[in-house]
């Protein structure tokens, strides 16, 4: 006796059509929803993330009232305003040209626009300013890191003194942090000049400290070179720049993106932004190293299979520490390698790092669209990078690349997650019915379709819809109709 080919089987059971569908990307998170450590707490007498978006959105208003009228009101062509365009604007918004300057350098910085080319669009943030604190934290956090660039420092200090201090800079802030209330300018004046010490210690050079100068000083952008190096200038030219004159323009950029206050020069205290972004990049850290694998010193492939049990706002922090230990060419590159490996799990993963990477990885991604088993993931970036939000963002995908990335996640569901997950994202399908999946996903061509089929069969409770699948399974494994 023969039986009932597995469509007509399916279709004539009610219970077996698909209910509650959900979009392909909350199907997109279905594999890395695990159960993890509670998010840590900021410290006690933090403000509210609605509050500290309130001083945020204060510290930033001309920067967002600039981006809008420049790039939302009147659409200019090209990224940088000229000086007839910041005279426009300074007029409409009863600003002075400097003003317009600044507020636009702040706008790009803390992602409010978004350069393509010589062409200026609105960021992601920008539109989501008015609803979504927590976009309104990120952007001011991108200016906090930004700092250096908001307030230059003096052209006649030499860069690698500027690096010197910029790199030295989180120790400070981490002492006014873990201080809770006012430093005195001399004990950060002590910290910065150890730790410019030890980084100079780390490449081998020995500064060069006048007699009776309490502090060494720096090379100047006059050609000097360091002390000890070949062609160094000798002992008393005068060209050093004093550590404490470092000091005063790491202090007076960081108050000028709102992220401390100086007391008449004599002491520093964070303000509740700054100290809310300093316990941030704290904690970013220690996820960091308390991750099993060590995943701030790991290849692409290792360090997201340690973020693979991360709920996603831990698995982002990870993601940012590891990208800052690189040069983004290069981990935007490893990533690619690891999603166009077998394991789907990680290809997901990958792309959700990529969206950390932001607009440096666009044209990387842009060109990924053009490999089968990345499209959706390419095209999903690029929907969510261009301004969609990420539950509308799968409408872009044709019904075949849809259920392509169905097979795809389901795969990834069924090799790491468990049974009722796989289940879950059955009702994520595009299609009405479990027999109109069936017939596209056979027709789909994904390489992980039997093992998908096999995986679901296993696990789903109904043994009339499990026999089905098999069958199902078996036919494509054995190049039945």
């Amino acid at each position: 006796m023969t039986s009932r080919k597995p469509d007509e089987q399916l279709a004539r059971n009610s219970r077996l059509r698909l209910v509650r569908p959900r979009s392909l990307a909350t199907a997109r998170r279905a594999v890395t929803t695990r159960r993890t450590r509670t998010a840590p707490r900021p410290p006690e007498g933090t403000p509210s993330p609605a509050e500290l978006a309130r001083q945020a959105r204060a510290l930033l208003a001309d920067a967002v009232r600039i981006a809008r009228w420049a790039c939302v009101e009147h659409d200019p062509s090209t990224a940088p305003l000229t000086a007839r365009a910041r005279e426009r604007v300074a007029a409409a918004l009863e600003l002075t040209p400097d003003q317009v300057r600044a507020g636009w350098d702040r706008a790009r910085l803390a992602g409010l626009v978004e350069l393509h080319g010589d062409t200026a669009r609105p960021g992601w943030r920008l539109r989501a300013w008015d609803r979504d604190d927590m976009a309104v934290l990120r952007g001011w956090v991108a200016l906090f890191d930004a700092w250096s660039l908001v307030h230059p420092a003096p052209g006649d200090i030499a860069p690698t003194a500027v690096a010197e201090v910029v790199e030295a800079v989180p120790q400070v802030l981490s002492l006014l942090q873990l201080s809770a209330g006012p430093v005195p300018v001399p004990a950060l004046l002590d910290l910065l000049q150890q730790r410019v010490a030890e980084l100079r210690e780390e490449r081998c050079e020995v500064p060069y400290t006048a007699p009776g100068d309490a502090h060494p000083a720096v090379p100047a952008a006059s050609g000097t070179a360091p002390a000890g190096s070949e062609g160094a200038r000798p002992p008393g030219a005068g060209d050093g720049v004093p550590v404490s004159v470092l000091l005063d323009w790491a202090l007076e950029g960081l108050s000028a993106v709102g992220a401390l206050t100086l007391e008449r020069g004599q002491a520093a205290t964070l303000t509740p932004l700054g100290n809310w972004a300093v316990w941030v990049k704290l904690e970013q850290i220690c996820v960091a190293a308390q991750s099993p694998a060590g995943n701030i010193e790991q290849s692409a492939e290792d360090m997201l299979r340690g973020c693979a049990r991360l709920t996603p706002g831990p698995a982002r922090a990870e993601y940012r520490a590891w990208l800052a230990a690189r040069t983004v060419s290069g981990a935007v590159g490893e990533l690619l390698v690891v999603a166009r490996g077998e394991d789907a799990l990680l290809r997901g993963l990958a792309f959700e790092a990529l969206r950390v990477v932001g607009a440096p990885a666009e044209s990387e991604v842009r060109a990924a669209a053009t490999e089968p088993s990345l499209r959706p993931y390419a095209l999903l970036w690029l929907a969510e990078y261009e301004g969609a939000d990420a539950e509308d963002a799968a409408d872009i995908l044709t019904r075949e690349e849809a259920t392509w990335l169905w097979v795809d996640t389901a795969a990834a569901v069924a090799d790491h997650g468990e049974p009722q997950l796989l289940l879950r994202h059955l009702d994520s399908a595009v299609q009405g019915t479990v027999p109109a999946l069936i017939e596209e996903v056979r027709a789909g061509g994904h390489p992980r379709t039997v093992q998908v089929l096999v995986a679901l069969a296993a696990a789903h409770p109904d043994p009339a819809l499990a026999k089905a699948v098999r069958r199902a399974a078996f036919q494509v494994h054995t190049g039945g109709a």
